[in-house]
C-alpha cells in the first residue's frame, strides 16, 4: 500500500487539538485535521466541499527534530459576550498562543487510492493557495514536497510504495535533531484504528463546520534513521 511523504520544517508550528475559548494550544507533533487542511489549501478544496477522501487517509509522523515549546502572549478585543452573543469592542482579554520553534517532522499518509495520492503529490509541487504550518502566518522554510532527483530527500520521493511504518523507518532524516537529542531515540506517532491514545482530530465534516472525531494514535521509537544521502 503505498504512502505520500511531507516534510513539515518551519521557524514556527502550532497544531492545536484542544483549543478552548482564549487559549491557543499546539500538539508536539502534526494534528491530522491541520495536515489535512495543508492539503485542502495545495488541491484548492473549498472548506465547505467535503474531506472524505483524505479523512480515510492513516497518518503517522516521525519526529526529526523536536520542537521548543513557546508561549505567546497576545490580547483580544471585540470578544463574544456570552450572555448575549455580541462582540463587546471595549472589552480585552488576555489570549495565550502555543506553538513550537524550529521543529521538523516527517508526515506519511498511506492509502489504498495511488492516484489519490498522486494527485496530492503533485498539488504540493504546485499549490493553489498558500500552505501554511497549523496557522497562516506559519510558513515552511523548506518545500513540503520531497523530490527523488534531491539527494538529501532520498531515493523515493514523495511516493513511497511501502506501507506507513516502512515508508517512515525507510526515508533518510529530513532535519537535523537537536544537540540535547543526539543521543535520543527517533519517536513516532502512528495511527490506529482500534487501540492507543485518543486524540480529537479527526475530520467528520466539511472543514467549514469545524467537526471533529477521535481516532487512536500510538507511539513508537526508532534506534536508527538514516543519515542524508551526499548530494
Amino acid at each position: 500500500m503505498p504512502t505520500l511523504l511531507m516534510r513539515l520544517v518551519g521557524p514556527l508550528q502550532s497544531w492545536g487539538t484542544a483549543s478552548r475559548f482564549d487559549e491557543r494550544d499546539t500538539q508536539l507533533e502534526p494534528s491530522k485535521s491541520g495536515v489535512l487542511g495543508l492539503l485542502c489549501a495545495a488541491l484548492g478544496r473549498d472548506r465547505a466541499e467535503p474531506v472524505d477522501d483524505l479523512a480515510r487517509l492513516r497518518m503517522g509522523v516521525r519526529v526529526d527534530r523536536e520542537g521548543a515549546l513557546m508561549r505567546d502572549y497576545q490580547t483580544a478585543t471585540g470578544v463574544l459576550v456570552a450572555a448575549t452573543a455580541k462582540p463587546d469592542l471595549n472589552r480585552t482579554v488576555v489570549s495565550p498562543r502555543f506553538y513550537l520553534s524550529d521543529a521538523g517532522f516527517l508526515v506519511g499518509l498511506e492509502g489504498g487510492d495511488l492516484a489519490l495520492l498522486e494527485q496530492l503529490n503533485a498539488a504540493l509541487r504546485a499549490p493553489r493557495w498558500p500552505l501554511a504550518l497549523g496557522r497562516k502566518a506559519f510558513v515552511p522554510s523548506k518545500p513540503v514536497w520531497l523530490s527523488s532527483r534531491c539527494a538529501d530527500d532520498g531515493p523515493f520521493g514523495g511516493l513511497h510504495p511501502g506501507a506507513l511504518e516502512t515508508a517512515l523507518r525507510e526515508q533518510p532524516r529530513i532535519a537535523k535533531c537537536r544537540i540535547e537529542h543526539r543521543n535520543d531515540l527517533v519517536r513516532l506517532v502512528i495511527e490506529h484504528a482500534e487501540a492507543g491514545a485518543l486524540r480529537h482530530d479527526q475530520p467528520i465534516a466539511p472543514f467549514a463546520e469545524r467537526r471533529f472525531g477521535p481516532r487512536f494514535v500510538q507511539p513508537g521509537v526508532l534506534e536508527h534513521v538514516p543519515e542524508p544521502a551526499e548530494a
